[in-house]
């Protein structure tokens, strides 16, 4: 019989790889000795209140938030942020007072006047009993309910203590309740923000004076992956997928992060052969010089739409330019440069003379309606390097840009107003500018290097 062996070397290698495995997916969930207190069980020092009015105070080594009528949702966070951590605590409520944990969340100024916006995980007493999902306060609502892990759901306990275990580790998001496994997402939309608690507004007519308690609030900070829990869970992967919420809502995958079907380009009958790259789940125009539309080309749609809400994911490069257009008429522009349409701009401001361009000072930047309004100077755009999201709405000719969940402008497309700007622009020429019923929707390949993701759409029945 023919023996195989190992050397001492290789043996070792197979043994410490064994070792990291059982370190990393079977912690023992009784073990706090790697936790500290992230609550000192005696005031709230370290913790602030944002958004509403409910009251929160300390008793017995226990937070307890109270109820407010007429008030919006109110959270207690903490004064820090955080990126990585695995954070455990108990919770109490009762029959009716919906409540959660944000995680990785932030009150940013530019963001719809501060209001707290980030992941959270629920805490549902009601008989859905969805406590443990993973909700996006003020986003993109449900990515992870509990509607198909009955299990989870069976383990809340209702009017007694229940505890959570939570892990926030790069792009994965695992949630356990009672040692049950409840939520497993991989979403990168936020690396880092606060932990809260919340109390939900109860409006005019919910019941006041109920109190929310917490205890035990304890977490890591530091080499959390080798005290990571694996969970059995199948990971909801969000990056070129539907939400739970958006496919509630009717939404559709413009692109389905792997292919070129949907798209041609813009004055080919098939896609383009070069200038476009596909990889990782990333769309991209490479760079060829920063001419418009001198390497691959432009890229739209195959189909055309009147109303309609189209969201992108983008990334800019130093010195970017790029477009999303909309209304396109491929057939108005057979010659040289872009094919033509409305335009949510895509532009390094900083860096890009186009930003002080334009038939209106500004109307060139980022999120403008391109050569005719300039967006909100109030805007906020990632840095280069990082995702932003560009969200256009177009219903019965009232049009929205909005840049990272904010409104940054709006318009009447064929309106009095437009139809001025249009005769004052670098449009004003071309026929019927704007106002096709329906068309193409269109990425532009400008010459510089832009990517984008999460292409999505929703279309008016």
């Amino acid at each position: 019989m023919k023996r195989h062996f190992f050397t001492s070397l290789a043996r070792f290698k197979i043994i410490a790889a064994l070792l990291i495995v059982l370190g990393s997916t079977s912690c023992d969930y009784t073990s706090k000795d790697h936790l500290t207190p992230i609550f000192n069980g005696e005031n709230l020092d370290g913790w602030h209140t944002l958004g509403g009015e409910a009251t929160y105070k300390v008793e017995n080594g226990e937070i307890i938030g109270t109820t407010v009528a007429n008030t919006p949702n109110t959270f207690l966070a903490t004064d820090s942020n955080y990126s990585d951590f695995i954070l455990e605590l108990d919770f109490k409520t009762d029959s009716v007072s919906n409540s959660g944990v944000q995680i990785r969340s932030n009150s940013l100024p530019w963001y719809r006047d501060g209001m707290v916006h980030g992941y959270q995980v629920e805490i549902d007493p009601s008989k859905r009993s969805w406590s443990g999902g993973l909700y996006d306060e003020k986003r993109r609502k449900w990515l992870n309910p509990l509607a198909d892990n009955p299990a989870a759901q069976k383990a809340y306990k209702p009017n007694d203590w229940n505890h959570f275990r939570i892990e926030a580790i790069g792009d994965t998001l695992k949630t356990w309740i009672n040692e049950v496994p409840a939520a497993y997402v991989i979403d990168d939309m936020t690396a880092e923000g606060f932990i809260a608690l919340q109390v939900h507004s109860i409006g005019k007519n919910g019941k006041p004076d109920v109190e929310i308690k917490w205890r035990n609030i304890e977490f890591i900070t530091e080499n959390v992956a080798q005290y990571s829990m694996a969970s059995p869970l199948t990971p909801i992967i969000t990056k070129n997928q539907l939400t739970y919420q958006e496919r509630k809502d009717g939404w559709e995958l413009l692109w389905d992060g792997e292919t070129t079907k949907g798209w041609r380009g813009a004055k080919l009958e098939t896609f383009p052969e070069e200038g476009w790259e596909i990889k990782d789940g990333v769309l991209s125009v490479l760079a060829s010089g920063g001419g418009e539309s001198t390497a691959g080309g432009d890229i739209v749609t195959e189909k055309m739409y009147d109303n309609f809400e189209m969201k992108v994911d983008f990334k800019i490069t130093e010195g970017a330019n790029s477009g999303i257009k909309y209304y396109v008429d491929t057939e108005l522009n057979k010659g040289e440069g872009s094919s033509i349409g409305l335009e949510f701009q895509i532009l390094d401001d900083e860096r890009h003379p186009d930003a002080k361009l334009g038939s209106h000072v500004g109307s060139r930047t980022v999120g403008s309606l391109y050569d005719l309004i300039q967006a909100d100077t109030g805007k906020h755009i990632h840095p280069i390097g990082e995702w932003n999201t560009a969200h256009i709405v177009s219903k019965n000719n009232q049009v929205e840009h909005w840049l990272n969940g904010v409104k940054i402008l709006e318009y009447e497309r064929g309106g009095e107003e437009f139809l001025t700007l249009v005769s004052e622009s670098k449009y004003k020429d071309w026929p019927n500018f704007g106002l096709l019923e329906k068309g193409n929707l269109l990425l532009q390949d400008h010459g510089d290097l832009v990517s984008f993701r999460n292409i999505k759409i929703k279309t008016e029945n």
